[in-house]
């Protein structure tokens, strides 16, 4: 080979180390700007979707960017491997809570809210009527009862069952043994919801004080009115040998005395057929969508809609904001009797707020009655 040709070639092998070099050197770079830095294996075990960013510190909701909140919760971790999904863990401190007066001589209305187990969540609503015996009784002893029947039965449908017929018979003890002859025409609605692992709630109902879901910002009632002027509930009454009666405005009561077909107490009443047996409803909730459940009494739901109730909710920064907010709307609407709300925040809290909602205090009556 000449010496000319040898040249060409060392000076041919030198461009491209070089070139290569440069290459390496701009793909060295660009990897440190994309990739992040090497972890030793230690380290690595602590990355997951619920410690994004290895602090050791709970993942919120903010963490995954699902809802406009603004109730900072942390991840409820066993449960959500267990569900497979992300689930918050619902703090009872950020549970709010009304209950007025209105124009009655005396609040009979009770409402409660309490952590029964490690995993289940207990809230209550109860307007009490003849008096608040019925009431108390029930807000003093059903978390207690409950209690009593989780270890002997998982359904809690059937938890919530047992229970309100065991605080029944309870109470009809004590009103017997009692001096006060009042206590055999006092009783209440009750409502109540138990919420376990943070994702199934159930629902018990008897009376017409009511459970609403709030998904995608429209209402899901979990409970059905026991009044009169349902159909199977009228059945019921004069089989039992009762009577439905209307009142000088137009309202069924049994045996010319109760506006609904089932209660805890109305002791008078039980020969006529008003029992103590609740319907119940089990739902799993969806927390990318589902905003609060909210329990009321009828002071309440007989001035204000269901959809209502959910926009006056829904423009309120935090839950017990809301809760006032709720029973002030059903004062300002005109309601006299007690009114209670109970407002539990979900995983969608925040997140359908309306943008616009028009107060309107010349809307029908007939439209926000308890049929609503």
């Amino acid at each position: 080979m000449s010496t000319a040709a040898l040249i060409t070639l060392v000076r041919s092998g030198g461009n491209q180390v070089r070139r290569r070099v440069l290459l390496s050197s701009r793909l060295l770079q660009e990897d440190r700007r994309v990739s992040p830095p090497c972890l030793s294996s230690t380290s690595e075990s602590r990355f997951s979707r619920f410690d994004p960013d290895g602090s050791g510190r709970p993942a919120t909701w903010d963490s995954f960017g699902i809802w406009d909140n603004r109730i900072d919760e942390p991840i409820l971790l066993p449960p959500s491997i267990k569900y497979g999904k992300p689930i918050p863990k619902i703090s009872l401190e950020n549970v709010g809570s009304s209950s007025h007066i209105g124009k009655r001589k005396e609040n009979e209305d009770r409402f409660g809210f309490a952590q029964l187990t490690e995993e289940i969540l207990y809230f209550a609503v109860y307007d009490g009527h003849g008096g608040p015996a019925a009431a108390d009784f029930c807000h003093t002893h059903m978390e207690k009862c409950i209690v009593d029947f989780l270890p002997k039965e998982k359904n809690l449908e059937t938890v919530l069952t047992l229970a309100f017929l065991e605080i029944d018979k309870a109470f009809a003890s004590h009103a017997h043994l009692s001096a006060d002859a009042t206590l055999l025409t006092s009783g209440t609605t009750a409502t109540v919801a138990l919420l376990r692992d943070g994702i199934e709630l159930v629902v018990a109902s008897v009376g017409d004080s009511r459970a609403i879901l709030c998904r995608k910002g429209k209402p899901m009632k979990l409970t059905i009115d026991h009044t009169p002027e349902r159909k199977d509930e009228k059945e019921r009454i004069k089989k039992c040998g009762g009577f439905v009666a209307w009142n000088s405005v137009g309202q069924p009561h049994v045996n010319g005395r109760l506006a609904m077909t089932r209660s805890i107490g109305d002791l008078d009443l039980k020969a006529s057929g008003v029992i103590a047996e609740p319907e119940t409803k089990r739902i799993k909730l969806q927390h990318a969508d589902d905003s609060f459940l909210v329990l009321t009494t009828d002071g309440i739901n007989f001035m204000v809609n269901s959809q209502e109730i959910c926009n006056f909710i829904n423009q309120c920064h935090d839950p017990n904001e809301a809760a006032h907010a709720v029973t002030e709307q059903a004062i300002q609407y005109g309601t006299e009797d007690n009114s209670t709300a109970v407002v539990v925040p979900f995983g969608a809290w925040g997140k359908y707020k309306n943008s616009e909602i028009n107060f309107s205090f010349s809307r029908s009556f007939a439209s926000s009655g308890r049929w609503a």
